[in-house]
């Protein structure tokens, strides 16, 4: 019987997989889409390659029984009257619940081509089934508070950095009388951000896992080595801004202009990529965390703090990130690369420096940001270096609505789910764990 209960489970980390894939990877490859610097289907081949090798390859091994710290599962054994094994199966529903209800509500969103954040959606459902099971004082409100002051500044820090790296490749080249000459002269600053950025972005969002198993990749080292490769990558971009523009500054401004946006077609898709990845690798937990501490409950009959993650759960969640990319994540896709505002390949790249510079540096400060907020504000910030002219403000504003309404939704739908499954499945999952 306890394989039945982990296939359902499964068959709810699964969906909310598919789900992630369908919404907050699709943000990961929205610039590349929305410049044209890469086609939809190409990008969802892209992202899905990136986005599995990372959750399989270096996704964690070891994972938080509950998302974020939001609800501590040792209240629930302290509650009175409930019993150890009594405070397991709440677990188990109560996690359950939580995969289904955000998986509903990212659901609902991607019908729209809303960007809202699985982690937002996983840690309101979270929040939703421990205060029904376990009163308000089992959720950690500061943590909450915190997730919630990200709603405001991971989008401003985006935004606000976009605007000012758009700004400076605007004057810098685009402009300038003759862009060409100016690319050839800027483009090495610019991969040189660009690779740092990623390169440690990759490293501390995607390959931490796997670091912690590598001794001599210290901090100090890892930013050395971060520094020396962007630093062959400018060289090398040197050379090809040069072969790809050289003889072209007579032609017309237009040409030029297009020439030189084409030289920033291959840096908005590796900046991409590396968003896929370092996103398959962080965020796969969003839906086999909760998998992971319904299967080793099961196992074992006792609720852990942090929990072991089989390799099978980890390429359950590839899989179906890969699949909710690949049948869905169209929609939001090209809500975020072409209804906020026009993007072009060095906008594109600007957005990706910002979203990716700003959620490298709240994760060394241990702040719970979203990318898929911050990457929304960075593209909201290239429209306005634009004026205000150059956003769609019902699509912001909608989109805005759809972050605010997450957390409560998913927390809601999480407590109806709850309190349905502890009245018809409490006592099933109990025998099974008490055999």
């Amino acid at each position: 019987m306890d394989i039945l209960i982990i296939c359902f489970a499964a068959v709810f980390g699964l969906y909310m997989a598919w789900n992630i894939g369908a919404n907050d990877v699709a943000n990961s490859m929205a610039d590349a889409v929305g410049s044209k610097a890469i086609s939809v289907r190409n990008a969802v081949i892209a992202a899905g390659i990136c986005e599995f090798a990372g959750a399989v390859l270096v996704g964690a091994q070891v994972t938080n029984t509950v998302r974020k710290g939001i609800v501590d599962p040792s209240v629930l054994a302290t509650l009175p009257g409930i019993t150890p094994q009594d405070a397991a199966v709440i677990m188990v529903i109560g996690m359950s619940a939580a995969l289904l209800s955000a998986a509903f509500w990212l659901n609902f969103s991607t019908l729209f081509g809303m960007p809202v954040s699985t982690t937002h959606s996983i840690v309101g459902a979270v929040a939703g089934f421990g205060v029904v099971a376990a009163g308000w004082s089992a959720v950690n409100w500061g943590k909450m508070g915190q997730i919630v002051s990200s709603w405001f500044i991971s989008p401003i820090i985006g935004g606000f950095l976009a605007y000012v790296i758009f700004i400076y490749i605007s004057r810098a080249i685009l402009g300038q009388e003759k862009p060409t000459i100016a690319a050839i002269k800027h483009m090495p600053y610019i991969v040189f951000l660009l690779s740092s950025v990623v390169l440690l972005a990759t490293i501390y969002k995607g390959l931490k896992h796997v670091i912690k198993d590598v001794d001599w990749l210290t901090d100090t080292r890892a930013l050395v080595l971060s520094l020396l490769l962007s630093l062959a990558a400018a060289i090398v971009s040197k050379f090809y801004a040069r072969h790809k523009l050289k003889g072209k500054e007579n032609d017309k401004l237009g040409d030029q202009l297009e020439a030189v946006e084409q030289v920033f077609v291959p840096l908005v898709i590796i900046s991409s990529c590396s968003v896929a990845f370092a996103h398959g690798a962080n965020d796969v937990a969003n839906s086999v965390g909760p998998l992971a501490a319904i299967v080793n409950i099961l196992k074992t009959g006792v609720i852990d703090t942090s929990v072991p993650v089989p390799l099978w759960i980890l390429v359950l969640g590839g899989v179906g990130i890969v699949l909710g990319l690949g049948t869905y994540g169209y929609r939001v896709m090209m809500t975020v690369g072409t209804k906020i505002t026009e993007i072009t390949p060095s906008r594109g790249v600007a957005a990706d420096i910002a979203a990716t510079a700003t959620v490298l540096a709240c994760t060394r400060l241990s702040l719970p940001v979203s990318t898929t907020h911050t990457l929304v504000g960075a593209i909201l910030g290239i429209g306005l270096a634009r004026g205000l002219g150059g956003i769609n403000k019902r699509v912001v504003s909608s989109i805005f609505g759809s972050w605010f309404f997450t957390v409560p939704a998913a927390a809601f739908m999480s407590a109806v789910f709850f309190i349905i499954g502890k009245i018809f499945f409490f006592e099933t999952i109990s025998n099974i764990i008490g055999s």
